[in-house]
C-alpha cells in the first residue's frame, strides 16, 4: 500500500476548498422586523472588498442580497489577512465559481462527510493533505495520474489501510 493511501479523500478536499470560500448565506434574520439587506453594486464596495471579491466581480451585481452581505462579511475578515492567504482565497472563489453545480454539490457533500469523520480520521486526513501539498509538483501530478488510474474498488481500498509513516 502506497504512503498516499488517503488519497482519495485529499482529493476530494481539494474540491471542498471553495465550498469554505462561499458557503450557503445565512439564514433570514428572525422576528417581524427583520429587514432584508438593501442590494450593494459591485462599484459601492472599496477597493479592499473588490481586491477579495475579485472573482465574483461578474456576478456580483446579479446575486441576492442575502448572499452579497454574507460574502462582505467574510470579506471583513479576509482583508485583515496577510495577501499570500487572501491570494489563496480569490482562487478558491475563483474555482468555485466555475465548478459546474453538480461538482459544488458534490464539494458540499464531501465536506460533509469529512465533518463526520472520527476526528483521529480527519486528523490523518489532514496531516496527509499536508504532506501531499508540500510534495514537489512533479511527484503531486504523478500521484494524481496513478489516483485517476485507478477503480473506485482501488480507492476505497486505500481509505481502509491507512498509509504508514516513512520510519516503518
Amino acid at each position: 500500500m502506497t504512503r498516499f493511501a488517503l488519497l482519495p479523500l485529499l482529493l476530494a478536499l481539494l474540491a471542498l476548498a471553495p465550498s469554505h470560500a462561499q458557503e450557503a448565506p445565512p439564514p433570514p434574520p428572525s422576528g417581524e422586523n427583520a429587514e432584508l439587506p438593501a442590494p450593494r453594486p459591485w462599484r459601492s464596495l472599496d477597493p479592499a472588498q473588490q481586491e477579495v471579491l475579485a472573482p465574483l466581480r461578474n456576478d456580483w451585481d446579479s446575486m441576492p442580497p442575502r448572499k452579497q452581505s454574507h460574502m462582505l462579511k467574510r470579506a471583513e475578515h479576509w482583508v485583515t489577512l496577510p495577501p499570500d492567504r487572501r491570494q489563496e482565497i480569490r482562487e478558491r472563489i475563483a474555482r468555485w465559481q466555475q465548478m459546474t453545480p453538480e461538482e459544488r454539490q458534490r464539494a458540499r457533500a464531501n465536506m460533509h462527510k469529512f465533518h463526520h469523520l472520527p476526528p483521529g480520521q480527519r486528523e490523518r486526513l489532514h496531516d496527509a493533505y499536508q504532506r501531499f501539498q508540500h510534495l514537489p509538483p512533479d511527484q503531486r501530478e504523478r500521484l494524481l495520474r496513478q489516483w485517476r488510474s485507478q477503480t473506485i474498488e482501488q480507492r476505497l481500498q486505500g481509505l481502509d489501510h491507512p498509509p504508514r509513516s516513512a520510519g516503518h
